[in-house]
């Protein structure tokens, strides 16, 4: 009898575990969004729930809503004295708590009571108060959800307007809007760091993966043009990264395993009782895991392996304020090993790291007043040999480059109208350069780059806010570069402005002056002259500049569809090209810094150049709701630009049209609604990138590819095409979630053209194909 009624509790255990309805914690903070004072006793309440769940901020602006169900719950957020707001859409999983950063803007009319209702119009705006035009938040669950973009932000900007790939699918190098990937500032958690992208290059912005973690980041900001005056040392676009901080209540943890590697992530408190918390993830891989699977990626002769590790520690309200510790760092190698029973001599080997680490802290003078501070200390070291087993080393090549960043700004809100910030950042550039080169024509190897030592690039900038009324916000501010190495420096006003002259309609718009300094090595590098003597000829280098005038409006045409539209002039000038203008080289009497991917010369450049990027922009996006959201972007544009010889030409990344769809559909089934299928696809189009054509008689003769620079840009490859597939499967069980996910770029397998060459076995101009379809299965837990 006994062992009866034992079985009959655990049977009625296990199906009440069954049924038992799955929830999770859903909490957040609530700031001012220009002061970032807490916003206290403001009301959070789940739409549609019965009886009503929510909650209330306290004393710091924390509010925590206990038993929500799993799956998408919307907000209602009110306060008095503020304007209403509505957050659609938040995905809850049984997992992992939810946390939301939010903020409020002050009501210009104080009222007593308000009526909350949708406020669509601020869907997809940026988290930085200051952008006005061309600025777009990256949510970190619509990264994932896209197909392929492999939990990558780069990856992920090439579904808005204005972007498309560099050219290479193996990289997640952009193009935006006509402009070098050169031009691109990467932040994160508000001062610049070096690229952090592994397989990267000497001056270059991209890599092949990302080192960083959808596991720690948080919403973030892209700009493509524009910028708000707090941005400096960027012509083409920005990548504002933030982390988010860890659970400051309950310890929960990540693991994942795929073919691009294995990841574990832990977050938990540190004192509970002052919400201080840790944040830390790994992944280590090797894309020897393809080979097995029988899918060539690279190829049997290379090996390549990447690790990374990111953190972030949070200790908020201490005496001087909050702060936080936090940090990023990467390692990669690659090796080419030659076939030499076939004769094949061609060694590659290649070692990078990057790692940064910075402090930042808050300190709130009043509740109108902030400073915000950031150290950070930074290091980029890479190392690139090529050389021939049989004969010589042929390249030699280690760029390491430190950076000691001071950044920090004063915030001031004066009233609902009016506030100001003003600001400055202090870099130490410290750099340890050599490259020796074989020369045949002297037969022995010569030294291009030998320089160590430190220079300083100081940055300023202010900014005033003014909202006329509430329809009408107006940005006015100014930035100034100055680099100490050769004196060079730039005052760059800026404006910007958003006036929503009608319900769901708004005006948006944004003009300025912006820069970008080169990479150190091309400030560096010598030219050896005929009496054996040197000179280094871009020490006294400009900044490359670039005037952006930006005019958008958007429309809501329903409560969740929005269609936008921008028009853009960027003019270019001080652009280095070649200097000598005795030469009859085409090739260097047509070169510019606007077409260059990376890198860095000797040879002699200075700031002669031109260029112009203009187009029009159209976006129809549904933002997520009922299962299933879209995105449709059209990009039509010009790329030109002059050098030594001031003909016009287009730029290498002249495509004049960008066409992307992007969408995908939720279905959630199962005991309450535990399990979810999605399906989510992406289609890129673009006219191809641009080379010099190929002089086929001249490749004939020479036995090798002799191209006509006099022509340079003017042959276009194939227009790009894609198609990326993603499918998630993910079950939500108490205190678990897992989810295995398959993401398929280019699933069609389509051959885009990388690049033309003459065959000197086929005696025919062939092309060159990129790499095929590229798969990543993986598999994840939360818990």
């Amino acid at each position: 009898m006994n062992k009866l009624i034992c079985l009959l509790l655990f049977v009625a255990n296990f199906y009440s575990a069954t049924a038992q309805e799955l929830t999770q914690t859903l909490k957040g903070r609530i700031v001012d969004q220009v002061s970032k004072s807490p916003v206290i006793g403001a009301t959070v309440i789940i739409q549609g729930t019965e009886p009503l769940k929510g909650a209330t901020t306290d004393i710091d602006g924390y509010f925590a809503i206990k038993q929500v169900p799993i799956g998408r719950v919307s907000l209602s957020i009110s306060s008095v004295g503020y304007e209403q707001k509505a957050i659609p859409n938040v995905l809850i999983e049984s997992g992992k708590e939810k946390f939301l950063n939010l903020d409020m803007v002050e009501a210009l009319i104080e009222m007593e009571e308000v009526v909350v209702v949708a406020d669509a119009q601020d869907r997809g705006q940026p988290i930085n108060e200051l952008a006005t035009v061309s600025a777009i938040s990256i949510n970190v669950e619509e990264t994932s959800r896209m197909a392929a973009t492999f939990d990558d932000p780069a990856r992920a900007a090439l579904t808005y307007a204005g972007v498309s790939t560099g050219g290479d699918d193996l990289l997640n190098e952009i193009v935006i809007r006509g402009n070098s990937p050169k031009g691109i500032l990467w932040r994160l958690e508000g001062v610049e760091i070096p690229n952090p992208n592994h397989f990267g290059s000497v001056g270059s912005s991209a890599g092949g993966i990302s080192m960083l973690s959808s596991n720690l980041l948080s919403t973030s900001d892209f700009f493509t043009s524009a910028f708000p005056s707090d941005y400096g040392n960027a012509t083409s676009g920005i990548f504002d990264l933030r982390m988010r901080q860890g659970n400051f209540d309950k310890h929960e943890h990540t693991l994942q395993a795929g073919l691009l590697g294995v990841a574990a992530a832990s977050e938990g408190p540190i004192n509970r009782q002052k919400r201080s918390s840790y944040l830390v993830n790994y992944r280590y891989s090797t894309l020897a895991l393809f080979d097995n699977l029988g899918i060539e990626i690279l190829g049997s002769q290379e090996d390549v392996t990447f690790q990374d590790l990111s953190f972030k520690v949070n200790l908020p309200g201490t005496k001087l304020g909050s702060f936080s510790i936090w940090g990023l760092g990467g390692k990669n190698t690659y090796t080419y090993r030659p076939l030499l029973e076939f004769g094949e001599w061609d060694y590659e080997d290649n070692e990078q790291q990057m790692g940064v680490a910075g402090l930042t802290n808050v300190a709130y003078l009043n509740k109108n007043t902030y400073i915000n501070t950031v150290v950070s200390y930074s290091l980029f070291d890479t190392h690139y040999v090529f050389d021939s087993l049989r004969f010589r080393a042929l390249e030699d090549e280690e760029v390491v480059e430190k950076a000691l960043r001071i950044s920090s700004y004063l915030n001031h809100k004066f009233n609902a109208k009016n506030s100001i910030r003003v600001g400055g950042i202090f870099s130490n550039l410290a750099f340890d350069l050599a490259y020796d080169e074989w020369d045949y024509d002297l037969n022995r190897s010569v030294n291009y780059l030998n320089e160590n030592g430190s220079t300083n690039f100081f940055q300023a900038f202010t900014n005033w806010q003014h909202r006329a009324n509430e329809e009408l916000t107006i940005n006015v501010g100014l930035h100034a570069s100055h680099f100490r190495l050769n004196q060079d420096w730039y005052i760059e006003p800026r404006l910007g402005f958003r006036w929503a002259y009608a319900p769901g309609k708004a005006l948006t718009g944004g003009a300025g002056l912006h820069s970008r300094m080169e990479t150190l090595a091309l400030y560096m590098g010598k030219e050896f002259l005929e009496d054996g003597t040197s000179r280094q000829n871009n020490r006294d280098l400009s900044f490359t500049k670039a005037a952006h005038v930006v005019l958008g409006h958007e429309w809501m045409l329903t409560n969740e569809i929005r269609f936008k539209a921008e028009a853009y002039y960027q003019h270019l000038y001080d652009v280095p090209i070649w200097a000598t203008d005795t030469t009859t080289d085409q090739y260097l009497r047509s070169f510019s810094i606007l077409n260059t991917f990376e890198g860095w010369t000797s040879d002699d450049l200075d700031n002669g150049g031109r260029g112009k990027n203009y187009g029009l922009e159209f976006t129809l996006e549904k933002f997520f709701s009922n299962g299933y959201y879209f995105l449709s972007t059209l990009s039509l544009y010009e790329s030109k630009y002059k050098g030594l010889d001031g003909i016009e030409r287009s730029t290498r990344f002249d495509g004049k049209y960008i066409f992307n769809v992007v969408g995908g559909k939720e279905w959630t089934f199962g005991a309450n609604n535990n399990k979810v299928i999605s399906i989510n696809g992406r289609a890129i189009s673009s006219g191809g990138k641009r080379e010099a054509p190929i002089n086929a008689f001249a490749s004939q003769q020479e036995g090798y590819t002799v191209r006509d620079f006099s022509r340079n840009f003017e042959t276009q490859l194939e227009p790009y095409w894609r198609f990326d597939l993603g499918i998630t499967y993910k079950v939500n069980k108490i205190n678990r979630t897992t989810a295995i996910v398959l993401n398929v770029q280019n699933v069609v397998g389509r051959a885009n053209e990388f690049g033309r060459y003459y065959s000197t076995t086929t005696n025919q101009i062939v092309s060159e194909s990129q790499v095929g379809m590229f798969p990543n299965l993986a598999y994840k837990v939360s818990f």
